[in-house]
């Protein structure tokens, strides 16, 4: 291990949704759990502070807009189980938790295909407005029908087409966010009673084939105009549009080796389009990690877990994120890719990513029953700790979304128990960066930088309708 690896920090984000169950359907039902107060202030306050005083970098709030209907071709297993309903707005959750923190950083996801890009720049900059600059957007293009069927569609956009909406999406709030307020354009001059001057302002007059969007941003500049972007697409066309656009990349994926390719091809995609792909993109794995005082305490928790996980509401996930209604499989069967326009990183991942394993229908709900698709590690803070390190040096990581499984106890653990020992190793901050999330994130200004391409709408400019870089065009 080259000393350089061993210097590499490591980056927690807390991923949660604002539900009951997220990736560890039936362990709401354990007595001690907190996740059915999903609904109250101070379930997310209270873990909002526990973030904090854990230095961790982020919330990151995932989030759907359908329900997951694919199981046995009906919404009842997902009701019957909470498995990702019922399901509140994310993004009402940032005003509360930013409001008892100074630091702490979140990533809200809000999928562009069903929302158009002038009324979400608004919203974003509202929320960073109040956080002082520490918003990141997740950027997704939904991978369920019954989202689609629900605003007036017959049924989602095929794949690849979602990603063609999601560059010109992206074009149009880069203008907005970065070109229609030139800097100094906010003067509030109390003498004069002039709080903007007018001839800093600009209408993007945005013409594409997707949108049109012909007038200025309603909100004045934020501290860092664009919010931090994550996004968390392993397809093709999803590593491309991340090696354009992401300054964060969450991958999800149950072995190492499928992780350190998607790693090295993300990184490569940003390489070809211009940008420095180690320094200018972060990349995040799915993981979920038990922490006990003794390995045996560690590993009790987790079969209790085990002994409490709902096969059914796993299924459902499961058959949402593929596209594929696992109810008309049996257990043994063998799970092999079929090309659908859901997830299709999240079928590859059990069946086509990794050809050293097969895995049967049965072994795959399993093991999405706690965590999801990320690897679940239980051991003590120093068996947990050596993990980690491996997964980072071995793979090119850069950090890890943390998923609960027992709310909030599993962040607890983490707080209390494993964040010490990786600062003991000096693998993990002692103390916050100060200013934006962009800031702590990289150490540098807060707003884009000139390598990244929402930064060439800055200056106003003649507005073009092409799209920032698109190969399918």
């Amino acid at each position: 291990m080259s000393p350089a690896a061993v210097k590499k920090q490591i980056h927690f984000n807390a991923f949660l949704m604002n539900c009951v169950a997220h990736l560890a359907p039936g362990q709401w039902t354990a007595e001690h759990d907190r996740a059915t107060d999903y609904l109250k202030p101070d379930y997310w306050t209270d873990l909002a502070r526990l973030l904090e005083r854990g230095r961790f970098d982020a919330v990151f709030l995932a989030d759907v807009l359908g329900i997951y209907d694919v199981y046995g071709a009906s919404p009842d297993s997902a009701l019957r189980t909470a498995a990702q309903v019922p399901m509140n707005d994310p993004l009402a959750l940032i005003p509360l938790m930013s409001q008892v923190t100074q630091h702490l950083c979140f990533g809200v996801t809000c999928s562009l295909s069903y929302e158009h890009p002038y009324t979400f720049a608004r919203r974003i900059s509202t929320l960073d407005h109040l956080t002082s600059g520490r918003i990141a957007w997740n950027i997704v293009t939904s991978y369920l029908d019954s989202a689609a069927r629900n605003i007036g569609l017959d049924r989602q956009l095929s794949h690849d087409e979602r990603y063609d909406v999601a560059d010109e999406y992206m074009e149009v709030c880069y203008k907005l966010w970065e070109g229609s307020w030139e800097d100094g354009a906010v003067v509030k001059d109390r003498v004069r009673g002039v709080y903007a001057d007018p001839s800093k302002i600009h209408a993007i007059a945005h013409a594409g084939r997707y949108y049109k969007v012909p007038g200025i941003h309603l909100c004045e500049p934020s501290s860092q105009r664009t919010p931090v972007l994550f996004q968390a697409g392993s397809s093709g066309r999803g590593k491309h549009f991340a090696g354009n656009h992401a300054e964060c990349v969450f991958v999800a994926a149950p072995t190492r080796d499928i992780v350190k390719r998607n790693v090295a091809d993300i990184r490569a995609q940003a390489a070809a389009l211009g940008r420095n792909g180690e320094t200018d993109v972060l990349i995040f794995a799915m993981f979920t990690v038990i922490v006990g005082r003794t390995t045996q305490e560690a590993h009790d928790k987790l079969e209790q877990y085990r002994a409490r996980a709902s096969h059914e509401g796993a299924a459902t996930l499961l058959s949402g994120w593929t596209g594929i209604d696992l109810a008309t499989y049996q257990p043994d069967d063998t799970l092999t890719y079929v090309d659908t326009d859901a997830g299709r990183s999240a079928l590859a991942s059990f069946s086509s990513a990794d050809p050293t394993r097969t895995w049967t229908v049965d072994e795959a709900i399993d093991f999405v029953s706690i965590g999801g698709r990320g690897p679940v590690i239980a051991g003590t803070s120093t068996e947990v700790a050596d993990e980690l390190e491996e997964w980072i040096d071995e793979t090119g990581l850069d950090g890890f979304n943390l998923a609960y499984v027992s709310a909030h106890q599993t962040f607890e653990d983490i707080v209390e128990l494993l964040i010490p020992e990786l600062q003991r190793r000096g693998r993990y901050r002692d103390e916050y960066e100060p200013g934006t999330y962009r800031q702590k994130l990289f150490a540098r200004g807060a707003r884009l930088p000139a390598s990244h391409p929402g930064s060439r709408y800055r200056k106003h400019e003649k507005p073009t309708s092409e799209p920032v870089v698109n190969a399918h065009s």
